[in-house]
């Protein structure tokens, strides 16, 4: 008989800087709300934000919250798997691309592999993440890490 896992909220940051990045954003939006073992629980709205520690045009940032069955290993490959799909590629680090999902949070877990790292070890110095994470889980964002990110531009699109 089938294990049956009980459900975790995840948050996912999903970004994009080539072609059509907002289409791209939006797509993925949809795509992980038919994910397996997995509701989509919320979106944030769409963010437009300067490149940190990357290259390239500006980025078009969201977030959304997963209830998820799935391990936190099997979301990130299916993570991987739409980036793939979304024609990513990774020709040197931080290069520009159409498509980056990175596992913010997972539950309250703690992973620290060479593979992934939850929570998102860079999550809190980065206003592409906490902005729109804030609209989804006001309760993971505080004013002080908002206000540690606000020399950092982004503005939310309508």
């Amino acid at each position: 008989m089938p294990v049956t896992r009980a459900p975790v909220m995840a948050y996912v940051g999903l970004g994009a800087n080539l072609g059509d990045a907002a289409a791209a954003v939006r797509a993925a939006i949809d795509q992980l709300a038919q994910l397996s073992d997995s509701i989509l629980m919320a979106r944030s709205g769409l963010w437009r934000s300067a490149p940190v520690d990357a290259d390239g045009p500006d980025f078009i940032n969201a977030v959304v919250a997963l209830r998820t069955r799935l391990t936190a290993p099997d979301l990130l490959a299916a993570l991987q798997r739409l980036e793939v799909g979304a024609g990513r590629q990774r020709p040197y680090p931080n290069a520009p691309r159409t498509l980056d999902l990175d596992l913010l949070r997972y539950g309250d877990g703690r992973i620290g592999s060479p593979s992934l790292s939850v929570p998102h070890p860079r999550m809190a110095g980065r206003a592409f993440v906490l902005r729109p994470l804030v609209e989804v889980a006001p309760s993971l964002v505080t004013p002080a890490m908002l206000d540690a990110v606000a020399d950092q531009r982004i503005e939310r699109l309508s």
